[in-house]
């Protein structure tokens, strides 16, 4: 069922067993596992069913840190959140990435890649992906040689792509829409969220619609699932589970940067087996990419980055008109479902052309000059200066907005120079050629560097962690290994906020697990299962 606040009555009561703030990739997967359970489950969406320009500008705030996108442009506020222009790229955590690992100040999840594993696999399964394979298992169904980086060295990976991309938006979710358990509250923006006196529980929460309209939920478990920015933004102006002043710092990015140039030699040959996108025997998309080996990680004390080849003009060039035009007009068109629509079927439609076009297409840019480019996608360490805090100025609510400090620290350009000197050593021991790193990792003044000719997101991944991190305790974390809030009873957080690091992985597919993981928890926290009854009283 779907309710649009702005139609409802004025101060409307929601009572329900479970409330969700936020309708993305983990708000959506936790009502969906939980809507079988018997539990009334009450799912909350700032926007409506597509775009609107003012629900969006609630987003807005400043960047005061190192260069990063406008906010109110880095996440989307309408039913099924920024998966809406999610491009479907999938992979996994390694262990190492939860590990602690000494040389990686403030490591480390209170939970392990096992127990993430029959989530990861369900996870995969809703999401169309195939079963879990090793990269040495996967690169003969490709029809590729697996590159013969030396032992203990660079290894090759993949990440992956769900063959339909849009998951999470409203046509899509005919399974809650028409579950007699789950209500689904449109125009609903949490405005206040209310404690006991010993403030160790919440007892309701105040929602509204720019309309004028507002309504009043009372739970018995409460979720924010409203990304990592603005779970944090609600705990810190609700001053919650924030004893320790954790909340809102560790924010990462998986900062995009250009790692280097093949400058001679047979690296064609190298570009045919790690350029581009391939299709497995049963049509499963794949893309190859390389990253530092678990072992050459501990002995180089570096973080879990990776990097991929292509094409790209060199630095400092002017960006060529095609290419413009197309950041241009995608960054200028509003998302609206037409809009996306159109850039999804550009995108599919490029990327079926570099499928048939395959290393061709790089090759005849380098003969007009172009470089062959390693295009860094890098693991952003843990820093608590990096963070999510309140500005000055407010939103249509009156609520302060979130101000980000993006910050970086010496590990994060350190990882990637080790990794760029060891892939251009490793190609002149297979003899295939020379590699030049970029020369900003030598320099002692550049702590990270944004280059807009490598990628049309040259900033970083939109992905936004750790802002309210997992730990084993609250004077190092915010959500415990259960994603409950330190000290606080019935709040729980969901999403890539809670992620202690940010790994090398894309954060959907984690995010998923970790939903399906905190539905089952939650389920276990019910003492009995409620049977379903009315959801709404005026």
């Amino acid at each position: 069922m779907i309710i649009d606040l702005r139609a409802s009555d004025p101060l409307t009561r929601f009572e329900t067993d479970i409330c969700i703030v936020g309708a993305g990739a983990a708000g959506i997967t936790l009502a969906r596992q939980l809507k079988d359970s018997g539990l009334r489950i009450l799912l909350l969406e700032s926007g409506g069913i597509d775009f609107e320009a003012d629900i969006q500008a609630l987003a807005d705030g400043p960047s005061t840190g190192h260069d990063y996108y406008q906010l109110a442009d880095s996440r989307l506020r309408f039913f099924g959140g920024t998966t809406a222009i999610w491009g479907g790229r999938c992979a996994e955590f390694n262990p190492i990435d939860l590990e602690r690992r000494d040389w990686v100040p403030h490591s480390g999840w209170p939970i392990s890649v096992a127990d993430l594993r029959p989530y990861y696999d369900e996870a995969r399964s809703l999401l169309g992906l195939p079963p879990i394979e090793s990269p040495e298992a996967l690169w003969p169904q490709l029809g590729r040689t697996v590159p013969k980086f030396a032992k203990g060295s660079l290894t090759a990976d993949f990440w992956q792509f769900t063959p339909q991309t849009e998951q999470f938006t409203l046509r899509k979710c005919n399974d809650l829409v028409e579950s007699d358990t789950v209500r689904i509250v449109l125009h609903a923006t949490v405005t206040a969220i209310d404690t006991e006196n010993d403030r160790n529980q919440i007892k309701s929460l105040s929602v509204g619609d720019i309309s004028g309209r507002s309504a009043t939920i009372s739970a018995n478990q409460y979720i924010l699932a409203a990304g990592g920015i603005d779970n944090a933004r609600l705990m810190l102006a609700s001053n919650i589970g924030n004893g320790y002043d954790q909340v809102g710092r560790y924010f990462m990015e998986h900062p995009h940067a250009r790692g280097g140039r093949m400058v001679n030699g047979r690296f064609w040959q190298l570009l045919k087996i790690l350029h581009g996108r391939m299709r497995d025997r049963k049509g499963h998309m794949h893309a190859p990419l390389v990253r530092p080996s678990q072992v050459m990680q501990k002995r180089e004390g570096i973080l879990n980055s990776a990097f991929t080849l292509a094409a790209r003009q060199p630095p400092q060039a002017n960006m060529v008109a095609p290419v413009k035009a197309y950041n241009g007009l995608k960054h200028a068109l509003a998302p609206t479902k037409t809009n996306r629509s159109l850039w999804l079927n550009v995108k599919k439609a490029t990327t079926r052309f570099n499928e048939i076009a395959g290393p061709l297409r790089p090759r005849a840019l380098a003969a007009m000059g172009w470089d062959l480019t390693a295009i860094i996608r890098a693991e952003q360490a843990p820093n608590p200066d990096s963070r999510v805090k309140l500005a000055q100025e407010r939103d249509a609510f009156g609520m302060p907005r979130a101000e980000l400090d993006w910050r970086f620290c010496e590990l994060d350009k350190h990882s990637v120079k080790v990794m760029m000197h060891e892939f251009a050593s490793q190609l002149e021991q297979m003899g295939i050629g020379r590699f030049d790193p970029a020369p900003w990792l030598d320099d002692a003044a550049t702590l990270w560097t944004t280059d807009p000719l490598i990628s049309a997101h040259a900033k970083g991944g939109y992905h936004h962690m750790g802002t309210t991190r997992m730990s084993g305790s609250p004077r190092t974390g915010v959500v415990d290994a259960d994603c409950r809030v330190h000290g606080v009873k019935n709040l729980y957080v969901a999403g890539s906020s809670v992620f202690a690091t940010s790994g090398w992985a894309n954060p959907t597919l984690g995010i998923m697990a970790l939903s399906l993981r905190l539905a089952d928890h939650l389920v276990h926290e019910n003492e009995k299962i409620v049977r379903p009854q009315s959801m709404v009283r005026a």
